[in-house]
């Protein structure tokens, strides 16, 4: 069974900015929020409409993502 999508990408939504699926939050504005200091909870607090699970989702997949960009160290 593959995963629900976690990104929308729609013109009419936000201009066509990537949003958490079902939300009109942008998944920048995580990134800005932990960026900027805050922790996930403050986030999730602000954002209700995005679940814990898309988030640590994205958070995931993103780390994943550079690490394969840039080659995880040898063991």
């Amino acid at each position: 069974m593959e995963p629900a999508p976690l990104i929308n990408v729609d013109p009419e939504i936000l201009g066509g900015e990537p949003v958490f699926m079902g939300t009109r939050v942008p998944v920048k504005t995580l990134v800005d929020w932990l960026v900027g200091g805050y922790s996930l909870e403050e986030f999730l607090d602000n954002f209700p409409s995005v679940s814990r699970e898309q988030a640590v989702q994205f958070l995931t997949e993103s780390g994943m993502l550079m690490l394969e960009r840039h080659g995880t160290p040898a063991a």
